[in-house]
C-alpha cells in the first residue's frame, strides 16, 4: 500500500466521519444534561432537509459562493426547531424520553418527505444542489504526506467539527457552564439546592444537541450527496448515538469512536478492494458493515461505559 493510498483512506474516513462528529457532539450535551436523546436520527433528518432546500433557494437568489453556509445554517435552525419539541415533552412534561425521542424520529422523517413532495411537484428528493462545500487545501500543511492529504485537504465542516471536539471539551471540563451542564445531569436535586435552573440547563443541552445533530445532517447534503431524499439519512444518527456510548460521553472518546465507524462507513470498502477481497463476499454484506459493527460496539461498551446518574430522570423541583 502506497503513501497516496494510505492518505486517500484516511481523507475518505475523515469526511464519512465528519457528521458522526457533530451529532455525536450533540447527543454529548443532551445526555450530559440528563435528557436521553434518541432522536438525533430524526435531528440529522430535518438539519439535512433544510439544509438542501434552503441552499437551492439561495441559489436561485444568486448567492454564490454562499450558498452552502446558508443551508448550513438552516440546517441548524431546523435541528434546533425539532429539538425544542423533544424539549418540551421530555423536560416540561415529564415524559418518557425514549418515546420522545422516537416521536422525533418518525415526525421529522414523515414531516420532511410530505414538505419535499409539496415543494418538487410530488418527487420524493430534491434537485441537486450546485453550489455545495468543495475541498480547501491549506497551503504548505496541504503537501505533507499523508497527513496533509487527510487532515489539510478536506471540507470546511471536517475543519469546523475537529475544533468543536475541543471546544466542546473545553466547554465541558474547564467552565462554570460545563460544571452545571454536566451537575445536572448526574445530581439535579443537589445542582438545584445550590440555585443552578436544572429545566433551563435541560432546555440548553437539548437545544445544543439539535443545533449540533442538524449541521450533521446538512454537512451530508452539502459535501456527500448534493441533495436530500428520504434515504440521505439512514441510520447515521444512530451510530452517532453509539459514538457517544462507545467514547463515553466525552468528546475525545466519541472523536475517535466517530472515526472507527467513519472508516467503516466510507473506506472499508476501498481497503477490502486494495486485498482483492470485495471479490470474495457480496456488496450487500460491506454496507452492512458499518450497522454490524455498530450492534458489536454496543454489546461490548454499553456495561463499561458509565451513563450520567440521572440521565433519563425527569425532575421535578416540586418533589426536592
Amino acid at each position: 500500500m502506497d503513501i497516496n493510498t494510505i492518505g486517500q483512506l484516511l481523507s475518505i474516513t475523515l469526511i464519512f466521519s465528519t457528521a458522526y462528529i457533530f451529532t455525536a457532539l450533540g447527543g454529548i450535551f443532551s445526555e450530559r444534561s440528563g435528557v436521553v436523546n434518541i432522536g438525533l436520527e430524526g435531528l440529522m433528518v430535518a438539519g439535512a432537509f433544510a439544509a438542501a432546500v434552503a441552499s437551492l433557494y439561495a441559489e436561485e437568489a444568486g448567492m454564490g459562493g454562499f450558498t452552502p453556509w446558508v443551508g448550513l445554517i438552516a440546517g441548524m435552525l431546523f435541528g434546533v426547531l425539532f429539538s425544542l419539541i423533544h424539549a418540551v415533552a421530555s423536560v416540561t412534561f415529564k415524559a418518557n424520553q425514549v418515546v420522545s425521542g422516537v416521536v422525533i424520529n418518525f415526525l421529522a422523517g414523515g414531516t420532511t418527505l410530505y414538505l419535499v413532495k409539496l415543494l418538487f411537484e410530488g418527487s420524493g428528493q430534491t434537485e441537486t444542489i450546485k453550489e455545495v462545500f468543495s475541498k480547501f487545501k491549506i497551503p504548505l500543511l496541504g503537501d505533507i504526506p499523508i497527513i496533509g492529504q487527510a487532515l489539510f485537504n478536506t471540507y470546511p465542516t471536517t475543519y469546523i467539527a475537529l475544533i468543536l471536539v475541543f471546544v466542546q471539551w473545553y466547554v465541558l471540563f474547564r467552565t462554570p457552564f460545563g460544571l452545571r451542564l454536566r451537575s445536572v445531569g448526574e445530581h439535579p436535586s443537589a445542582a438545584d439546592t445550590m440555585g443552578i435552573k436544572v429545566l433551563r440547563m435541560r432546555y440548553i443541552g437539548v437545544l445544543l444537541s439539535g443545533a449540533l445533530a442538524g449541521l450533521g445532517g446538512a454537512t451530508i447534503a452539502l459535501t456527500t450527496t448534493s441533495n436530500f431524499s428520504h434515504n440521505t439519512i439512514s441510520g447515521q444518527g444512530f451510530i452517532a448515538l453509539a459514538a457517544l456510548i462507545f467514547g463515553k460521553w466525552n468528546p475525545i472518546g466519541a472523536l475517535g469512536a466517530a472515526l472507527f465507524f467513519g472508516f467503516s462507513q466510507g473506506a472499508l470498502k476501498n481497503f477490502l478492494q486494495l486485498f482483492d477481497i470485495t471479490k470474495q463476499i457480496p456488496s450487500e454484506f460491506i454496507y452492512m458493515m458499518p450497522y454490524v459493527l455498530t450492534i458489536i460496539v454496543l454489546v461490548g461498551a454499553v456495561g463499561r461505559a458509565k451513563a450520567p446518574s440521572a440521565l433519563g430522570e425527569p425532575y421535578d423541583p416540586g418533589k426536592r
